[in-house]
């Protein structure tokens, strides 16, 4: 059987809550515990360094893929398993989507959120049907589930939307979402 392979989009900072490293950490350890490939953006910076290195240390299989003008930026993490550098950033989020079972944001700035538009207007097209979990680390991403409701509310988007996105509090909520889509 083929490992599963998490896209994990997350920032290239760690912002100011402790707890968004702390679950970056328990992040990267559980997917590696689950024998599942961690890919992301590479970086060796903020949470993307965090979930990379506890991935690494639990002796999971890391997939990293940065643009050539982040690589000193964002510190590209020349150590890891599969190290791919891109021409561009969509050829970058591209990549990373193409290897990928699940989709996991966690908090994370306009990168974060320039990623997640785009897997779910993907997934609305109908070019892929890969799960996508918002890991809502207190509450972080309740003000984009209050948008995402306004334009269902709004008429701009049908109610299915809602239905791409799952969310979980915590890495175990979020863990046993990937187990039951992916299994």
């Amino acid at each position: 059987m083929i490992p599963k392979s998490i896209c994990v989009y997350c920032g290239s900072r760690s912002g100011k809550d402790p707890a968004f490293a702390a679950q970056a950490e328990t992040l990267g350890q559980a997917i590696a515990g689950e024998n599942w490939r961690l890919v992301y953006g590479a970086g060796d910076v903020g949470l993307m360094g965090t979930v990379a290195r506890a991935a690494q240390s639990a002796g999971g299989n890391t997939f990293g893929v940065i643009p050539t003008h982040l690589m000193d930026m964002e510190v590209g993490k020349t150590d890891l398993t599969t190290f791919v550098i891109t021409e561009t950033m969509h050829e970058r989020k591209k990549v990373m989507l193409m290897n990928a079972d699940a989709v996991v944001v966690m908090p994370g700035g306009a990168g974060s959120l320039d990623e997640f538009f785009e897997v779910l207007t993907w997934r609305q097209l109908g070019l892929h049907d890969k799960p996508i979990i918002l890991l809502d680390v207190n509450g972080y991403w309740g003000p984009l589930r209050g948008l995402l409701g306004h334009i269902v509310d709004s008429g701009f988007a049908d109610a299915s939307l809602l239905d791409f996105v799952q969310t979980g509090g915590s890495t175990e909520e979020v863990m046993a979402l990937l187990r039951r889509a992916l299994s």
